[in-house]
C-alpha cells in the first residue's frame, strides 16, 4: 500500500480578521466554512499569506457561526494582520490504489472580500480505465 496525501478541502482567499498572539495556538475559522469544506476542528491545516508569502501549519478550531472569523492564533498571529487574504488547505492520506480506481473529491471555497462565498466547487480526480483524469465542477454556493 502506497500512501499518497491529497487536499481535500480548501478556503481561498479568505480575509483575517483578527490576529489573537494571546490565544494558545491554531487558526479559529467561521464554523459554517469549516463545514463547507469539510475541514473538522482539531484538523490540521497549511496556511499560505498572499499578502507576505508565509507559509505555517497549526490547527483549526471552529470559530462563531456566521461570523465570516477568519484568526489566526499565537505564533501565527505574528504572520500576519487584519486584511491579508489567506488560503487555508486540509488534506488526506490516501491510498494511491484506491484513487486510480475510486478517484478522490476535494471542496473548494473561494471567498469574497467579506469572507463570504464567492464561488463553491468541487476538484476530482476520475478514474477512466487506469488512469487520472483532473475535473472542476462548479456547485451552488
Amino acid at each position: 500500500m502506497k500512501i499518497i496525501r491529497l487536499m481535500h478541502g480548501k478556503l481561498h482567499r479568505v480575509k483575517v480578521t483578527a490576529a489573537n498572539v494571546d490565544y494558545i495556538g491554531s487558526i479559529s475559522i467561521d464554523s459554517e466554512l469549516m463545514e463547507k469544506v469539510g475541514i473538522l476542528p482539531l484538523e490540521e491545516v497549511d496556511i499560505v499569506n498572499l499578502n507576505n508569502a508565509k507559509r505555517w501549519s497549526t490547527y483549526a478550531i471552529p470559530g462563531v457561526r456566521g461570523s465570516r472569523e477568519i484568526c489566526p492564533n499565537g505564533g501565527a498571529a505574528l504572520l500576519c494582520q487584519p486584511g491579508d487574504m489567506l488560503i487555508i488547505y486540509a488534506y488526506e492520506q490516501c491510498d494511491r490504489q484506491d484513487v486510480m480506481i475510486n478517484g478522490h473529491k476535494a471542496k473548494v471555497l473561494v471567498a469574497d472580500e467579506n469572507n463570504n462565498i464567492a464561488d463553491f466547487f468541487e476538484q476530482s480526480l476520475i478514474s477512466d480505465n487506469g488512469k487520472i483524469q483532473f475535473q472542476e465542477k462548479l456547485e451552488d454556493a
